[in-house]
């Protein structure tokens, strides 16, 4: 972080340069950061990228008080359904059967390729983009929000406590419940439920899919294990209609206790 105050800017993306300056902060975060790679990663500019990037809206926190060219410190991309229909699929279709979510008759949003430069995290800014991704949802009428969280690594007997604990406390109602594709299922149930220490599997837990059960986010059915992206993946749901009034507010006083301008 630069040694002023940041200076925050949050926007969705105009322009192809603004959607370059989110790769550009996800193939600091993904790939040189957790090691992820694939076929569409443009190593030679250093941008992460896929197809979907044209057919997302790209949510994108700026620090105006960085060095111009290095000013994305956090991005989310986001899909409405009605997006997805002009598509033909989701991202998260190679992974889940989406089938409960896709029927459930509800104005649905897709998330993915959330990153926070490391400089920014535990601060602020994972509360501005929240507020953004709640505004941007209010302002579409979006109902169900979901999309792919990740624990870093694929080997699931070093994440089996928080892994075991989404499974058994965390479990999407059946009217929404994601699950795993039948080629890639592996379970999340790893431990039996009263084994489990619920502060350290809270403890292991990562930040991201600790905000969103802030949010009573719950689980699909299993992990995907994506040995590409070095990730081991759950599918996050969360029924904005169920989303605590009192952590919307407190992530809106977060998102301001360092926003300046």
């Amino acid at each position: 972080m630069s040694d002023s105050s940041p200076v925050y800017e949050l926007r969705i993306a105009e322009t192809e340069d603004d959607i370059r300056d989110a790769q550009r902060l996800r193939y600091q975060v993904f790939v040189e950061e957790l090691g992820g790679d694939g076929v569409d990663v443009d190593h030679e500019n250093r941008l992460e990228r896929d197809e979907f990037d044209d057919w997302f809206d790209h949510l994108i926190l700026y620090d105006r008080s960085r060095p111009e060219g290095d000013q994305a410190v956090g991005a989310y991309r986001v899909m409405r359904d009605d997006q997805a229909a002009k598509l033909g699929r989701y991202y998260t279709d190679a992974e889940y059967d989406l089938t409960a979510l896709k029927t459930c008759g509800r104005k649905l949003l897709e998330l993915g390729r959330s990153c926070v430069h490391r400089d920014y995290r535990g601060g602020s800014a994972l509360p501005q983009l929240w507020v953004g991704l709640m505004n941007y949802s209010d302002a579409h009428g979006i109902d169900v929000m979901f999309g792919v969280a990740s624990f870093h690594g694929t080997d699931l007997d070093a994440i089996k406590l928080p892994l075991s604990h989404l499974h058994h406390s965390h479990l999407a109602p059946p009217e929404l419940r994601t699950r795993v594709l039948d080629e890639f299922y592996t379970s999340a149930d790893l431990m039996p439920a009263d084994e489990i220490d619920e502060k350290a599997a809270m403890k292991a837990m990562p930040a991201l899919i600790k905000a969103y059960l802030r949010l009573n986010g719950v689980i699909g059915d299993g992990v995907y294990i994506d040995e590409p992206f070095n990730t081991s993946d759950v599918c996050i749901i969360v029924d904005m209609a169920k989303v605590p009034p009192k952590q919307r507010a407190m992530y809106e006083k977060l998102a301001k206790r360092e926003a300046k301008g």
